[in-house]
């Protein structure tokens, strides 16, 4: 998963900033509003934390922008407010949650975790493709019922296809997926990613579950092996 935390404290950005890479995410950071919402309006990501008292911008006002600008992405409001007057202004600005401070990392890593699979359109860690099953959780995949090993990018990818059913997903896409906001993209990096998973998914070539659009990128097939 891609993570964006947008934090002015710096102990606190550290903190999450780690208790998100220790559970697999990849994270980019932002300390101000203004540098928060151009690296969410610029750059894919599955999940953003945002706190609600931001320099530039706040936390209610990035919202309500990505929002007016038509993006789904799931966003969770930090706030230290208890009351709930602001819980129900985040709420209403288009936060999808809201967690009040101080909090414990387990309660956090819980409601990412039910925010992704809401997004995603699953009840539970368990979504599947076809054959393919991946558990969001612990990073299991099988197809057909057989557990398979996959790169830590290859995983990416995958799961980014898993969470985005029936979308064709361009080049681009996955290397803003798969690389965060400061790393040199090469799109070459992809083609090699798409040609081992399918591979991997469908070593007799009979399900092809990776079809390509040209010129506007791949999606993932349904249907069974």
């Amino acid at each position: 998963m891609k993570a964006l935390i947008i934090e002015d404290d710096a102990v606190l950005l550290h903190q999450l900033a780690n208790q998100l890479s220790e559970q697999d995410y990849q994270v980019d950071t932002a300390t101000n509003g203004e540098d928060g919402l151009y690296q969410a309006k610029e750059f894919y990501y599955d999940i953003a934390v945002v706190d609600i008292g931001l320099p530039k911008l706040s936390g209610i006002e990035i919202v309500e922008a990505l929002r007016n600008a038509n993006s789904k992405l799931p966003i969770l409001i930090l706030t230290a407010r208890s009351s709930w007057k602001d819980k129900v202004s985040a709420l209403r600005s288009g936060a999808d949650d809201y967690l009040v401070k101080p909090f414990q990392p387990e309660e956090l890593l819980a409601r990412l975790e039910a925010l992704l699979r809401r997004a995603g359109g699953y009840a539970s860690s368990l979504v599947t493709q076809g054959p393919i099953s991946l558990d969001l959780h612990s990073g299991d995949v099988q197809v057909n019922g057989t557990p398979l090993k996959l790169t830590a990018l290859e995983l990416k990818v995958l799961q980014h296809f898993l969470l985005n059913p029936d979308k064709v997903i361009s080049k681009i896409a996955l290397a803003d997926y798969i690389y965060d906001a400061q790393t040199e993209r090469d799109s070459n990096v992809i083609e090699v990613i798409i040609a081992r998973l399918r591979q991997k998914l469908d070593p007799d070539n009979h399900y092809k579950p990776i079809e390509t659009l040209r010129g506007r990128g791949y999606k993932l097939r349904g249907g069974s092996a």
